[in-house]
């Protein structure tokens, strides 16, 4: 869980290009804007739309047969069990179909890189953007593309003319809030919209509220103490709140989550704007997290994957026999690393900030270039170790839960759970779904993947029984520990090697 200090720190999406309406094709005909600028991203952008050098948006073109966005087990639309009310849905084949700005449409060509909607946004996108805008509660896979449908539907409501908050997305940690503010300004790069990120920060750089100026930017991403603060203190105004997201969803809305912090941010908003549209989406929503928002989210549609088909198939599993600790730290470096060292970048979960340490000195002392994560490293720390990670930097990542959901990078190849997740409360009972949730770190948006679960305990071996029998799922068990081939042969039945 994340430490939720006061503070935050601005974002702004860049100033878009001038655009002459007159040469901006129609939007029915289909776009091929494809390698427009490779290094667009180094580019600095013009600050007015004064200085902007006009271009021609409809001229750029995308590569049909080029597919660049690939989505992790996407299921069928006939498994996606959307429930509706009276509002009639057709499902979006291109983004075309949604009548999205000129202005969108270019970053999701040009700087995302994507061709067309996954099977998840061309079932919710529909139900997000139009008239008259209900609330969704929607889940999803891991990697099915749920950052896009929300981070569409905000930049979609938004009125650029207005300086003033008009978009909110609420997620558990600061790394998940960037992430998504990341995310936000690539989508919106050429809309004019400026976003303001409302994460923790450390004490010693805190500004005390009442010194600081009102937010006006459009779209505020943040964790939920930080947006309960800076709403307290009147600095963020929620009468012109029109689009409401709540990130890992069932996370924000447990009892052992954020629960009092997000409804007490909900019912402030819907007391100043009543029609502000609320969306909650999450890969995991268990039965009684799933009662309770259904309950909150009284007039809305709801999109849900059955429970058999959130397995992850895409991505092997393994169970791998340990006599001791000490072997698990041998697995780790003599089989699964040494044998995929070329691979990618592997993450491993463990339970506690105390065996995040211990690992990572243990790998360190065996020679092993790695880093560690977790909720009690300093928040600027912790930023650049994600930042490294990201950029590929370092090969492997060691992190507690805090890294468990939402976290993309492509790259991650490998899973290790070096601790089953439990519950906080009954630590003899698997956590279900921040098992699936870090299932999900591997094989980012439809590649190869493999998780290792390394059990050696009489309950660890419980836990991985109640795991299988939850998922329906017969996981493979490597039974030697010191055997090469067995590991192999894993590696190459995940099409890893």
């Amino acid at each position: 869980m994340a430490d939720d200090a006061k503070s935050s720190t601005d974002t702004i999406i860049e100033k878009p290009t001038e655009v002459n309406p007159a040469e901006v094709k129609p939007a029915e005909v289909k776009r091929a804007w494809a390698d427009e600028v490779d290094d667009d991203d180094e580019e600095e952008q013009p600050t007015s739309s004064t200085s902007a050098e006009k271009q021609n948006i409809g001229s750029l073109k995308i590569d049909e047969n080029k597919n660049t966005e690939k989505f992790l087990d996407e299921p069928e639309e006939g498994n996606i069990k959307a429930v509706t009310g009276d509002t009639l849905y057709s499902t979006a084949a291109t983004f075309e179909d949604l009548n999205l700005s000129e202005e969108i449409l270019k970053g999701l060509y040009v700087d995302m890189k994507f061709t067309r909607p996954s099977k998840i946004q061309s079932v919710s996108l529909p139900m997000i953007l139009t008239p008259p805008y209900k609330d969704l509660i929607a889940q999803a896979h891991n990697g099915s593309g749920k950052t896009t449908c929300f981070v569409l539907g905000m930049l979609s409501r938004v009125d650029v003319k207005l300086r003033a908050p008009q978009a909110l997305c609420i997620c558990p940690t600061r790394e998940l809030a960037i992430q998504n503010i990341e995310v936000l300004n690539k989508m919106g790069k050429y809309t004019g919209l400026t976003s303001f990120c409302a994460i923790p920060v450390d004490r010693a750089r805190d500004i005390p509220f009442n010194k600081r100026s009102p937010i006006t930017d459009q779209i505020v991403v943040g964790t939920p103490g930080t947006i309960k603060k800076w709403m307290s203190a009147k600095k963020l105004s929620v009468g012109d709140m029109k689009i409401l997201v709540f990130d890992e969803a069932d996370h924000m809305l447990a009892e052992d989550g954020f629960k009092d912090d997000s409804l007490r941010i909900m019912k402030d908003i819907r007391g100043s704007t009543p029609h502000c549209q609320v969306l909650l989406f999450s890969a995991t929503f268990n039965e009684t997290v799933k009662n309770f928002v259904s309950r909150v989210v009284k007039d809305g549609n709801q999109m849900f994957v059955k429970k058999e088909e959130l397995s992850l198939d895409v991505v092997k599993q393994y169970k791998v026999n340990c006599p001791d600790e000490s072997a698990k730290i041998q697995v780790i470096k003599d089989k699964i690393f040494e044998l995929g060292e070329k691979l990618g970048q592997s993450i491993i979960f463990v339970h506690t900030r105390k065996s995040a340490d211990a690992l990572h000195k243990a790998l360190a002392d065996y020679g092993w270039q790695c880093t560690s994560i977790h909720g009690a490293i300093e928040k600027d720390h912790r930023d650049k170790i994600v930042k490294e990670f990201k950029d590929g930097l370092t090969q492997v990542l060691i992190s507690t839960d805090l890294l468990a959901r939402g976290f993309d990078q492509s790259q991650v190849n490998v899973v290790v759970n070096y601790d089953l997740p439990v519950k906080y409360e009954y630590q003899s009972e698997p956590d279900y779904e921040v098992y699936l949730h870090r299932c999900g770190r591997a094989g980012r948006f439809g590649r190869r993947g493999a998780v290792f679960n390394l059990l050696c305990t009489q309950e660890e071996h419980m836990l991985m029984g109640k795991i299988e029998n939850h998922f329906q799922n017969n996981i493979v068990e490597i039974s030697d520990w010191q055997n090469n081939n067995e590991f192999e042969s894993a590696l190459k039945a995940a099409g890893l090697i």
